[in-house]
């Protein structure tokens, strides 16, 4: 029987994000990613060399899947509150990924799968430049930074959150988010 190497892919992505959510780089093991995959801890060498080889898959798949299929309508201040929202729901969808783009900048000092992820993030980046007439390219890519920040803060400050503003909701979230970013159009 010929061996399925995109299900162990997945089955290693998918038990690594778990891992690196909750432990990041350091604290998460090759043995227990591999045990919750079910697949032997050699084939995360094999496939994506080491574990930082890993945790970059694991981050780029994460950021793809934020930013996946995420078109921005129309122009100006509804656009840019269209793509608030939508960044926040994805981002409240999985909340991993705001968890593991914390663990990279505690832990390493350069970004990880930073080609992959630039490309994601350029292409966002000109969709926004279109939707804002009179703004350049620095400026949408500030503003994406921006939108990005404000749309994870949650996934990465929880205790802060609920610190500071106690009664929120995720539709409340959602709302002052949205808010925020038409006023920054």
């Amino acid at each position: 029987m010929a061996w399925d190497t995109e299900a162990t892919r997945r089955k290693l992505l998918e038990a690594a994000t778990g891992q690196f959510a909750a432990l990041g780089l350091a604290g998460s093991r090759v043995d227990a990613i591999a045990r919750a995959a079910g697949v032997n801890k050699e084939r995360i060498y094999q496939y994506f060399g080491d574990k930082a080889g890993l945790f970059g898959a694991v981050l780029a798949a994460e950021v793809e899947r934020l930013l996946n299929g995420i078109v921005i309508v129309g122009e100006g201040a509804d656009a840019l509150g269209r793509l608030a929202g939508d960044l926040h729901d994805r981002a409240a969808q999985d909340p991993q990924l705001a968890r593991l783009l914390a663990w990279e900048g505690l832990e390493l000092d350069d970004p990880v799968s930073a080609e992959a992820r630039a490309s994601g993030c350029a292409s966002m980046v000109g969709q926004l430049t279109r939707a804002l007439p009179g703004r350049d390219r620095e400026y949408s890519a500030e503003l994406l930074l921006s939108l990005v920040a404000i749309t994870t803060a949650d996934g990465c400050l929880p205790h802060l959150a609920r610190l500071i503003s106690p009664a929120s909701t995720r539709e409340s979230r959602r709302a002052a988010i949205v808010a925020q970013a038409r006023a920054l159009a």
